[in-house]
């Protein structure tokens, strides 16, 4: 009985001793896979992380201002422009001003003076702070079936420079001689400057050409603002034309003879007609009221062919503010630096004296 119990008494010693063991290793598993789990648990939330932090940077990436020292090419090739850069300068194709540095932008511009790099750049920058603040700067106002009938409409499209929500806005046709269009100068930095009033203010990129094409491509312009002002946030009411030179025209021939003339909607004329510089002579009782502007000194328009339409307006029943100037030439856009400084502001008083609040 006794050498039974010895037995017993080792067998069961050893299989004490083979569980504790078992019961180790399980332990020292149960240890490793929660020391594993952590470490890998620790690796998806910095991934995780990673992953957000890049979403992060993505989405707060700042697209850089220009200076006087970059090159026309940096404005086509400007992220803040993808799809539409080359629809900032004047000509369909300006790969021929490339290497031109933004300080002598004025030669892509041979039809106006004084035009001033600061003024361009910081309207260009202004564009890309409004893109930086997630806001859309350019529209189509003809459809992909347009286009595709006539490619030259390709070369079409509204820059926006917003104002106040659901003020009025004014289409600003910059000149050219319909060989070129000048919104370096003649366009952007004045509807920067109106927008800065509170005033809603686009610029058009017409096609090039013909009188006829542009004035149709601001008819279509102004029928698209009006058939989508609401998602635009802008009002349709007393909305204004601005054109200078070739630009002028444009605007001329609507206020003349109203949209519809030109294919686009039955819509009224503008409240108001910003001409500068202009030699266009057409004039109508039921012309738009007009602010006219132009220089004495100007090489291209004769002042006697504007001042004698000034008179024909008026004695028409027009109501007409004229600014004559002596030094600032053609084409002088804001005018800085010369006696026409200050014009624009002018001009949009005269706009807001037609608005009804």
């Amino acid at each position: 009985m006794k050498f039974r119990s010895g037995k017993y008494y080792l067998f069961h010693r050893r299989v004490s001793k083979g569980l504790l063991l078992v019961s180790c290793h399980l332990i020292s598993i149960l240890l490793l896979i929660t020391f594993l789990g952590f470490v890998l648990k620790t690796k998806v939330i910095a991934g995780d992380n990673t992953h957000h932090n890049m979403d992060s940077a993505e989405t707060s990436q700042k697209y850089e201002h220009l200076t006087a020292g970059n090159y026309v090419r940096d404005i086509t090739n400007h992220p803040a422009f993808k799809g539409f850069g080359e629809l900032l300068l004047p000509r369909d194709n300006n790969s021929g001003f490339y290497d031109t540095p933004l300080r002598n932008v004025g030669s892509l511009m041979p039809y106006h003076n004084h035009v001033v790099p600061a003024d361009v750049v910081g309207a260009i920058n202004h564009m890309i702070d409004q893109v930086n603040d997630g806001k859309t700067i350019f529209y189509n106002f003809y459809s992909d079936d347009q286009n595709e009938k006539d490619p030259g409409k390709k070369y079409t499209g509204l820059f926006f420079f917003r104002g106040k929500p659901d003020a009025p806005f004014v289409v600003i046709c910059p000149g050219g001689g319909f060989s070129y269009v000048g919104s370096l100068h003649e366009g952007f930095p004045l509807a920067q400057r109106i927008s800065e009033s509170g005033l809603n203010a686009f610029v058009i990129r017409y096609r090039i050409g013909s009188g006829q094409w542009a004035t149709e491509d601001l008819a279509a312009a102004i029928t698209y603002i009006f058939q989508n002002g609401e998602s635009l946030g802008v009002s349709t009411k007393d909305y204004a034309l601005w054109g200078g030179s070739a630009g002028a025209r444009m605007a001329g021939n609507i206020a003349l003879d109203g949209v519809s003339a030109f294919g686009g909607a039955n819509l009224p004329k503008p409240v108001t007609t910003i001409i500068a510089y202009t030699g266009q002579s057409s004039f109508s009782g039921d012309f738009s009221p007009a602010f006219i502007t132009v220089a004495a000194n100007d090489r291209i328009v004769n002042i006697n062919t504007v001042e004698r339409r000034v008179k024909n307006l008026r004695n028409a029943g027009v109501e007409v503010e004229y600014h004559r100037y002596e030094n600032a030439g053609h084409g002088f856009g804001l005018g800085t630096g010369t006696d026409a400084e200050g014009w624009v502001d002018l001009a949009v008083q005269f706009w807001q004296g037609h608005i009804n609040e």
